[in-house]
């Protein structure tokens, strides 16, 4: 059966390329941005399949009326995928109120709003498949973009719980990991603070190895269509990094075991 797919921040990068996933195999999709004359190619070439919707998911009365809209034209949701966000580079020192607000505003409330948003429908039909796009950036962390980690480990640890809540209704959720992609994502999604000089021996020079976007598109389509899917999935490789520094924090703790313990009491 072809599947009902809800994804945020649908006009470029993951959103889009997951959405051509979907549609490219005969799923329909709610697909959002914050205009919906930037959905226009996908409109093109998915009319009968693509439903087009105007959200900025930072405003939570929207995000319950576009799920309502969806599933008004749908009849159900089967995939909810919280893609919509940007990244703030910044010194933890350097981040305004209004800057680090806003961050939080987007990445972590926005979706937030769109899961409770969609809750009600999944629990009504005890089946469905949430999945936050926390990134890299949510299970560790570098210099200079705190704002933006600060927001990706709140939903991880947020949806951490969620999963628990859920389970019994048949919901499942995902954590989605992607490490660097080539997408328009620092050109077109990311914002700066102003820098004070003192950082700038320890600012540090972003370089990574890319991979390419539109290789994640396969193993999103096998994740939904998992019987039981995982509660996170890193995208990129990833993997051996990412054993270290968990690595790393159990020594430390088993290093510090006998100090933790005596200080039961």
């Amino acid at each position: 059966m072809s599947k009902i797919w809800f994804i945020t921040g649908t006009s470029s990068g993951f959103g889009k390329l997951w959405a051509e996933a979907a549609l490219e195999r005969g799923d329909r999709v709610a697909a959002t941005a914050r205009t919906v004359e930037a959905l226009d190619d996908l409109v093109e070439r998915f009319p009968q399949t693509v439903l087009p919707l105007e959200l900025d998911v930072t405003d939570r009365d929207g995000a319950f009326a576009a799920v309502a809209a969806a599933v008004q034209r749908f009849g159900r949701l089967d995939v909810v995928v919280n893609n919509a966000g940007y990244g703030h580079f910044g010194m933890v020192e350097e981040l305004t109120e209004r800057e680090l607000r806003q961050q939080m505003e987007t990445n972590f409330f926005g979706a937030v709003w769109v899961t409770q948003a969609a809750l009600p429908v999944l629990r009504r039909q005890r089946s469905g498949h949430l999945l936050q796009v926390t990134s890299e950036g949510g299970v560790r962390a570098y210099p200079g973009i705190g704002a933006y980690h600060a927001s990706k480990w709140a939903l991880e640890g947020l949806t951490e719980a969620l999963a628990q809540e859920v389970e019994p209704f048949g919901i499942h959720v995902t954590c989605v990991e992607p490490g660097p992609y080539a997408t328009d994502w620092l050109d077109r999604g990311s914002r700066r603070s102003a820098e004070l000089p003192d950082y700038a021996p320890a600012r540090p020079e972003y370089e990574f190895e890319v991979g390419d976007a539109a290789a994640t598109k396969p193993a999103i389509l096998q994740l939904v269509d998992a019987e039981q899917p995982p509660r996170r999935l890193i995208l990129g490789r990833l993997f051996p990094a990412v054993e270290a520094l968990y690595n790393e924090r159990l020594q430390t703790w088993r290093d510090w075991q006998p100090v933790s313990e005596a200080a039961f009491g």
